[in-house]
């Protein structure tokens, strides 16, 4: 028997140690929260994606009574920019929740099924996805989706 060590680094950051670029996306996935349609849980999530030509998308989450119907705010967006744009890659993706009364004061990351939405997009523009996760209180970064799913299922698996 052996051991797999698997080590993850995460930045931390305040959000004024941010460059100005990386405010403007977080501010994006913040204000998307706004248009969040989320009657049940009102926990309300909004993504905005940078592409490599310097588009911004943002996504959101979309509640449905009959569970689980809905979508995350990671999935809107990447799926938006996917269909929209095939031929730019995602350079980072940023990410921020927020309650009825005020944003979340520390980050949530993507559920699975977003991770392996992550996941595929990197396998498909061959680059890494950048992630800024905002709470109030910091907001975590991670150079790839790899750092979250660091044992990961993809077309390779399968081979």
């Amino acid at each position: 028997m052996k051991d797999l060590t698997i080590t993850t680094v995460i930045k931390v950051y305040q959000y004024d140690e941010l460059s100005e670029a990386d405010q403007t996306l977080v501010a994006a996935a913040m204000g998307a929260t706004a248009r969040s349609y989320a009657p049940y849980s009102r926990f309300s999530v909004g993504a905005a994606a940078l592409l490599a030509n310097g588009t911004l998308i943002t996504g959101t989450n979309q509640e449905n009574a009959a569970y689980p119907s809905g979508l995350c705010a990671e999935r809107t967006a990447l799926f938006y920019a996917n269909s929209q744009y095939p031929d730019q890659a995602i350079t980072t993706l940023a990410v921020a929740a927020r309650t009825e009364s005020d944003f979340i004061d520390m980050p949530i990351p993507p559920c699975g099924a977003c991770r392996q939405v992550i996941l595929e997009t990197e396998k498909r523009y061959k680059q890494p996805i950048r992630i800024l996760l905002y709470g109030k209180d910091e907001i975590y970064e991670m150079k790839s989706i790899g750092d979250l799913l660091p044992l990961s299922f993809d077309a390779s698996s399968m081979d």
